[in-house]
């Protein structure tokens, strides 16, 4: 199913048309770096965004081996780049607890943004990751998308923030 990236009411994107409800999974039952992605892998690979589902996780993985994406404010923003991704897009977890993201001395993360990336498509996805990061710069909003119970909840959070050109 195509993401909607039509523009919000006042003519901007926001974090939420590179989503869906069904790509949000309130409570991850993994807890560590690699179970997680995992984790969100099969959604994503469940809801189609990802044809080949291994090939994707590996990818998101090594990437994420290299270069530790956690962030101070505790979310982290693995990604997956294939040619085999139609679309940008991404799927978001939470853990009840902060788990160590990556090596030893990381930062605890405790909210994931698996970005499924076109091979193709950098300057969009460049545009995704950083309103991604400058998410960790807003602890009210990070702060709403702990306290979020369910999707839809998580969806009204992301609706609130514009993405940048």
């Amino acid at each position: 199913m195509p993401l909607d990236l039509t523009l919000d009411r006042v003519g901007q994107l926001t974090l939420a048309n590179y989503t869906r409800p069904k790509l949000v999974v309130p409570q991850l039952c993994e807890r560590d770096t690699a179970g997680i992605i995992s984790e969100l892998s099969q959604v994503l690979q469940r809801e189609g965004c990802v044809s080949d589902l291994l090939p994707f996780y590996h990818t998101a993985l090594n990437h994420e081996l290299m270069a530790n994406s956690a962030l101070k404010c505790g979310i982290a923003l693995p990604h997956g780049r294939l040619n085999g991704v139609k679309q940008l897009q991404f799927a978001f977890g939470r853990v009840p607890q902060p788990v160590i993201w990556g090596a030893k001395g990381s930062w605890p993360v405790q909210l994931v943004f698996l970005l499924a990336v076109p091979a193709t498509d950098a300057a969009c996805y460049l545009h995704l990751l950083a309103s991604l990061a400058r998410l960790g710069q807003q602890p009210d909003r990070v702060a709403e998308l702990r306290a979020a119970e369910h999707a839809g909840e998580v969806i009204a959070v992301l609706e609130k923030i514009i993405i940048r050109s």
